[in-house]
């Protein structure tokens, strides 16, 4: 079964939170037989920061970010039997959905893929006549990055045919034990770039906490965060490449996981990071949101904070014994049940059992 995957980047994870996502499922579709191509633009100097080569289980197609360019790739959706598009490309979105649907083959399995649920619902309640709000009839499913029962039941009442969350997972190839580095020495770890919708739950759950714990040494990584004000505990060191988000995870006594403030409220949506730091085998602190006992189980595989004092409290009480035991039991778990094979299996049974490919398999 031939797939035509319109995304954001799948070789570079330059400011492109879902690389690891694309990965981790298309490798994990492509052994169970999926012929993948990946189509994705040039643009936000993503091929200038690549982190991985094309991979072998998996044709790449980059395209120029002009509209001639997007139209000649969307011309190849016609020889795909399942057709993706998915949030946040960043080129001409619009445009892509409609060019995507304009050319997919009438019995071609037709999805969005959302990977940013709560944004995109906020814009689709906000815009009534929003190109993707008036695609949805046109679409055959709807999946998404996460978001439980609110983001299924939203998408449905703004006419999508089904709305199925696939979560996030771990790759076992990409994201495991390794050993320390002495660059990410700390107590608590923090990754991810300064946004917005993040910002003040960062401070609230890591600046603050290294306020009030001075002996302790607090490690930030990611961008944006040069010129904010942090205590001389906290030791920032800017972008850090895919390849030492291991080391990265399992030098730090604990690293700490904070969500965007939509994806906290919506609940069920573990970010990637979740997955990365208990694959790597790291005690992982995460702020709360509705869910994820569905994941890990906390006190015993991750430690749940509600607010910065939680944080304060577990870093004063937590100790190198109990937090090599939580990250081992958190990495049993998630090689148990939360890898992107499993994941894949339902994405498969999905493909496999829907009205289109079901006709398909049957001529």
């Amino acid at each position: 079964m031939k797939i035509a995957f319109y995304g954001s980047s799948l070789v570079s994870a330059y400011w492109n939170g879902a690389a690891t996502y694309y990965r981790g499922l298309l490798r994990a579709l492509a052994q169970k037989g999926y012929d993948i191509t990946f189509y994705e633009p040039d643009v936000y100097d993503r091929q200038k920061n690549r982190d991985i080569d094309p991979p072998e289980w998996c044709k790449v197609v980059v395209y120029d970010g002009t509209v001639d360019a997007l139209k000649r790739v969307t011309a190849e959706a016609s020889q795909a039997d399942v057709v993706v598009k998915t949030s946040g490309v960043g080129f001409e979105d619009d445009l892509l959905l409609a060019e995507v649907l304009r050319n997919a083959r009438p019995d071609a399995l037709k999805i969005f893929w959302d990977v940013d649920a709560p944004a995109t619902l906020a814009e689709l309640r906000a815009h009534a006549d929003h190109p993707l709000r008036k695609a949805l009839t046109e679409l055959d499913l709807v999946l998404t990055y996460g978001g439980g029962d609110p983001v299924v039941d939203a998408y449905r009442a703004l006419g999508a045919a089904d709305c199925i969350p696939i979560y996030n997972a771990l790759d076992p190839e990409t994201h495991h034990p390794v050993a320390a580095n002495p660059r990410f020495n700390a107590d608590l770890g923090f990754l991810g770039n300064r946004l917005p919708d993040r910002e003040a739950r960062v401070e609230h759950f890591f600046l603050e906490p290294a306020t009030h714990l001075p002996q302790q040494t607090f490690l930030l990584g990611g961008s944006g965060w040069h010129d904010k004000l942090m205590s001389p505990n906290v030791n920032f060191i800017g972008h850090v490449s895919t390849r030492d988000h291991n080391a990265f995870n399992v030098t730090p006594k604990a690293v700490l996981n904070i969500s965007r403030a939509s994806m906290a409220e919506n609940g069920f949506s573990p970010a990637t990071r979740v997955f990365e730091a208990a694959g790597a085998g790291a005690c992982l602190i995460t702020d709360y949101w509705e869910g994820i006992e569905l994941f890990l189980k906390p006190d015993e595989e991750v430690l749940v904070a509600r607010d910065g004092q939680d944080v304060i409290d577990i870093m004063a009480g937590l100790d190198a014994d109990k937090a090599r035991q939580i990250g081992e039991r958190a990495l049993a778990r998630v090689l148990a049940e939360h890898t992107y094979a499993h994941r894949a299996g339902d994405v498969d049974a999905i493909f496999r059992n829907h009205p289109n490919t079901r006709r398909e398999a049957a001529e």
